[in-house]
């Protein structure tokens, strides 16, 4: 470790147990980075293990146990009216089809509810109190799903909680290095590979609990999970930056109060800046509505079509979860250095360009899906290497974009509405994950190679778009992006 000089936070210090820690490792760094970055780092960590815990399993849940029996799905307290909703819009619907649509609904509104998250973290409560607040209202929300009754309360639980969480925390990443500190980038890569840590673990311990002991001992092993993500931000909390980071990496009080800088009109460039982030948004949610079938369908297709008794023993199907997170965790770093090794040479792409590459990558991935539905027939199980290599080939290119757009977000957004940008950053999410749950519906309509297909072409057609948006829009706001 080594030591840098930053200017304590009054609020932070103290003589509670977070005090005492933040005195002993405030201005410290590890790998270069400050010592918050990995507080931030296991905070998210633990509270992705109980997001994608709970996510290997919503699916089967739903289409396999909850919503199979009529009498059992009634039994769930709002569950007749959804139904009564969805099949006015969309007619009558099978089981796969209403456990797609709540899918959707659910991972989209987890995206949703982060544009206010922000707007309450700028205007109200601020940052670190914001991902309190919603780290307790997920670990109710996972607890909750233990039972049958409360199953739609307890997404709603966790909805809530994940818009006071999920923008506030990626904000302080940004905000823990100072305008123009190169190591900003590398910052969020290694905060990604937290992020996909806990997703790695996660179906392996919630998923096993699910599938062999109970649902109920899964939904449970992710609230668990959340928790410890709360106690450990609790801990480190004196060393997360709280107030404006200054250029010597210190952290101060804004000089001016919350109120002041938001009757402040907004310039020009700052308009320029919320609608390149905007456009950029608009285009990012195709990417997410073709990768969020591996949670839905390719979750489906590893159940019922994907052989899993490996080494002589039958591995559950959830297992699969974990393929994306840790080709995110092998990869990220070998992808940093490659970037890296091409900026030195002047050849590093935008990031833009990158976003543009990711989608291309994701829609390509869907190839080996076409080929897959081609030799695997219905009623037989072929090679878990189909759904591998898939998943590796997205895996890339959402290296390629996600990291580098929550970066960029930090980057360009104006300083004052930077959570509020990082919220509608999430809302992208939101749109995708809706329309995950609506394309997902498609899966028994129509033939395999044909729904692959159409995720093949979005996919494609999208990474063009990001390629033609590059040159106007770094030209709007008069920095390269």
């Amino acid at each position: 470790m080594t030591s840098t000089t930053v200017t304590p936070d009054a609020e932070s210090v103290g003589f509670s147990l977070p005090g005492v820690i933040a005195a002993k490792l405030r201005g410290r760094e590890l790998f270069g980075h400050p010592i918050g970055l990995y507080i931030l780092f296991l905070t998210e960590m633990w509270e992705r293990f109980s997001y994608y815990g709970m996510r290997a399993l919503l699916i089967m849940y739903m289409t396999k146990y909850l919503l199979v029996d009529p009498a059992r799905a009634q039994l769930v307290f709002g569950f007749s009216g959804l139904e009564h909703l969805l099949s006015a819009i969309f007619g009558k619907l099978s089981v796969q089809a209403i456990g797609s649509q709540i899918y959707g609904l659910y991972t989209a509104f987890v995206y949703f509810t982060p544009f206010f998250g922000g707007m309450l973290a700028d205007k109200v409560w601020g940052q670190h109190k914001s991902v309190f607040v919603g780290g307790i209202l997920m670990a109710i929300g996972h607890f909750l799903m233990a039972s049958e009754r409360f199953f739609l309360l307890a997404l709603l639980f966790l909805i809530l909680g994940c818009g006071c969480f999920k923008p506030n925390i990626s904000t302080q990443v940004g905000n823990l290095y100072p305008e123009g500190d190169n190591r900003r980038d590398g910052a969020f890569t290694i905060f990604y590979m937290g992020i996909n840590l806990g997703a790695v673990f996660s179906p392996l311990v919630c998923g096993t609990f699910g599938q062999m002991v109970g649902w109920d001992y899964g939904f449970g092993a992710a609230g668990i999970g959340m928790l410890l993500g709360v106690i450990i931000y609790w801990l480190g909390s004196g060393l997360v930056p709280r107030g404006q980071m200054m250029a010597d990496g210190s952290v101060a009080k804004p000089v001016k109060s919350r109120e002041e800088v938001n009757k402040e009109p907004l310039t020009k460039q700052d308009w320029r800046q919320i609608w390149a982030l905007v456009i950029l948004c608009l285009f990012n949610v195709a990417f997410w509505a073709i990768y969020e079938q591996q949670g839905n369908t390719l979750q489906l297709w590893a159940a019922d079509r994907t052989n899993w008794h490996l080494l002589g023993f039958n591995i559950p199907s959830s297992w699969y979860q974990s393929f994306n997170p840790a080709y995110i965790i092998i990869f990220a770093p070998f992808l940093d250095i490659f970037w890296n090794w091409q900026s030195k040479r002047g050849k590093e792409p935008s990031t833009v360009i990158k976003m543009g590459i990711g989608c291309l990558l994701c829609g390509l991935a869907y190839l080996i899906m076409i080929a897959a539905a081609r030799i695997v027939s219905p009623g037989e199980r072929g090679s878990v290497m189909w759904l591998a290599t898939t998943t590796w080939v997205f895996t890339m290119g959402e290296l390629y974009l996600s990291p580098t757009g929550l970066s960029l977000v930090t980057k360009v957004a104006p300083k004052r509405l930077v959570n509020t940008m990082m919220g509608v950053w999430f809302f992208s999410y939101f749109l995708g994950d809706w329309f995950a749950g609506d394309i997902g519906m498609l899966y028994n309509v129509i033939t395999k190679e044909h729904f692959f297909a159409f995720l093949t072409t979005i996919g494609v057609a999208t990474g063009f778009i990001f390629f033609l948006l590059k040159r106007p829009l770094s030209r709007s706001i008069g920095t390269e992006i």
